[in-house]
């Protein structure tokens, strides 16, 4: 029903991430082989933060190591952003985005700083991390964490279809990125492991912990004291009470055109802007009556 003005169109903010990684791995391209030193201002380095690059927490999530690099983490972003988007909205889709990449970043970071002191070996401060990694792992725990029990189906070594519920899928990945820095620790020999274990390890917790604690509308203070009624900042008259319940069910006496028009398209407009979970209860029935309308067409 008017699926793009649930933020899944075209341009939805899941393509126009693709589409900017894109092109910034374009434009690394042009800038790296013009100027190599630039890679050490804009990638992601102990050094680099050591240095004051704070930057480089950002930057470092729109370049990538080669062009399957770009490919598969563009495919993540693609299959699990889109639902993603839509049940959390635009801005809390790339607060979510960003932030699963930034903490990533900031473990593996940490990661190759203990491994340095461990080792005794300071030239693993140097190691440089790119890629959207993060920030897509972030999406597939954020989506695990929404439909636990979604059905997937997976292709193993691309070949083999592999199917599994997206709670496991979610477990599976982080076993796998448990056992990457075990052995990354364990083989560690500069820079040792081309994959950022650790950078995905802390992209999954950010987004099961965004999607648990701060999106999820179960947050401490917005739960109804038991035994308290909420007071109204604004006292409604019974007279305008009882117009209100009135104008509440009229919508089902406009003519379908006008309903969709002045009922439902400003509801599709709020879940854009500010996700499903944002809806009231007057809300949530327009739009199931709205369902039952196109239903009958």
């Amino acid at each position: 029903m008017r699926r793009d003005r649930f933020g899944t169109g075209w341009w939805s903010m899941t393509v126009l991430l693709i589409a900017t990684n894109v092109v910034a791995y374009l434009m690394q391209l042009v800038l790296i082989q013009a100027s190599p030193k630039l890679e050490g201002y804009f990638a992601l380095s102990v050094a680099g933060l050591a240095r004051g690059y704070v930057w480089q927490l950002l930057t470092f999530q729109f370049m990538h190591g080669g062009f399957l690099h770009l490919l598969f983490n563009c495919f993540a972003i693609f299959m699990f952003g889109r639902e993603v988007e839509q049940s959390l909205g635009r801005r809390s889709f790339l607060t979510l985005y960003l932030s699963s990449g930034v903490l990533g970043g900031l473990f593996q970071v940490a990661f190759v700083k203990l491994l340095a002191l461990s080792l005794q070996n300071s030239s693993f401060e140097g190691v440089q991390v790119v890629g959207a990694s993060a920030g897509a792992f972030g999406l597939i725990a954020a989506f695990a964490t929404l439909y636990p029990e979604r059905p997937l189906m997976l292709l193993l070594f691309f070949i083999i279809p592999v199917n599994m519920r997206a709670k496991f899928l979610l477990l599976f990945e982080g076993v796998v990125a448990l056992f990457g820095i075990a052995m990354t620790a364990r083989q560690f020999n500069l820079p040792g492991s081309q994959v950022a274990h650790a950078a995905h390890l802390g992209g999954m917790l950010t987004g099961i912990l965004f999607i648990r604690y701060a999106i999820h509308w179960e947050w401490p203070q917005f739960k109804r004291p038991k035994g308290r009624r909420i007071q109204r900042l604004v006292k409604v008259p019974a007279a305008s009470a009882g117009w209100r319940q009135k104008r509440a069910g009229s919508p089902d006496d406009l003519p379908p055109e006008e309903f969709l028009s002045k009922e439902v398209d400003p509801i599709l407009d709020k879940i854009s802007a500010q996700g499903i979970q944002s809806l009231t209860e007057r809300e949530r029935r327009i739009l199931q009556a709205a369902r039952e309308k196109m239903a009958k067409r």
